[in-house]
């Protein structure tokens, strides 16, 4: 697949600065609504920054007044029951994508993130936000239930928490998100980029080979019954306590001196 670098995207920017990447949803008069081709850009950036060992975080942010605003609507009348298939497909692998990647994705969050704007917050690992940031799964309102943003949101958020906010469509302020569990920090507005940068420069101290093995079993064991996630999960940290980087760490912390991290 073509390297990110070299791609002009339509819809997205897409810059690195040291080991992070920054993901720039650019819809700003849209704001940052998903259209179709918006997404399938969004995919194809993920799925290229996911073999760029280079790449230790991605904060994906949006250009504008507002993160995301869901799917953009305009092209969604009147279309035929296959449009709207491969529509919400196209969504479902984007948030997917996001999550099977090695690198951690934080969401930088300003103005407004609804409906699949809300989903993309709640799929990605972390997420920072601004003090007036509001979060909401409207669809309702419009007599298009948020099913797809569902899923996100009810893994994210406690049960009722998430149903409150699908059947009323009201919006959650960020202080309510960060109490349910939406988004992990609230900061003013000035601080918003110099926060999340901050949060993925201590994310990439640690050895990426080791934080896509832990990112990957954790969605893997979520599901799980308790029981079989031990039986996994054990697995998992027995295959990495022979790799490299965890013999560097554990000799580097012993010897009280930074690891040099391998990648394997």
């Amino acid at each position: 697949m073509t390297d990110t670098q070299t791609v002009q995207y339509s819809n997205i920017l897409f810059e690195t600065n040291s080991s992070i990447a920054y993901v720039t949803m650019n819809r700003a008069k849209k704001r940052n609504a998903l259209s179709l081709g918006h997404m399938q850009e969004l995919i194809h950036c993920f799925e290229s920054i996911a073999k760029n060992k280079e790449i230790a975080v991605v904060i994906l942010r949006g250009s504008g007044p507002a993160f995301c605003a869901g799917h953009d609507l305009g092209e969604m009348v009147e279309q035929a029951p296959a449009f709207y298939r491969n529509l919400f497909e196209v969504c479902t692998k984007l948030m997917e994508t996001i999550q099977a990647i090695p690198q951690p994705v934080i969401a930088q969050v300003h103005g407004i993130a609804t409906a699949a704007g809300c989903q993309l917050v709640a799929t990605c690992d972390l997420a920072v936000a601004t003090e007036d940031a509001r979060f909401a799964t409207p669809g309702v309102k419009i007599g298009l239930f948020c099913s797809t943003p569902m899923v996100a949101l009810s893994r994210a958020v406690g049960r009722k928490k998430a149903m409150e906010m699908l059947l009323t469509g009201e919006a959650l302020s960020a202080e309510e998100a960060v109490m349910a569990g939406l988004i992990n920090r609230v900061v003013p507005a000035d601080k918003l980029e110099e926060e999340t940068k901050a949060l993925a420069l201590k994310i990439a101290e640690a050895s990426p080979f080791t934080v896509g093995i832990g990112k990957q079993a954790f969605y893997k064991q979520l599901d799980m019954p308790q029981s079989l996630a031990y039986s996994y999960t054990k697995e998992v940290m027995s295959l990495n306590a022979t790799a490299a980087d965890a013999t560097e760490g554990i000799c580097a912390f012993l010897e009280k001196r930074p690891p040099n991290w391998k990648g394997c």
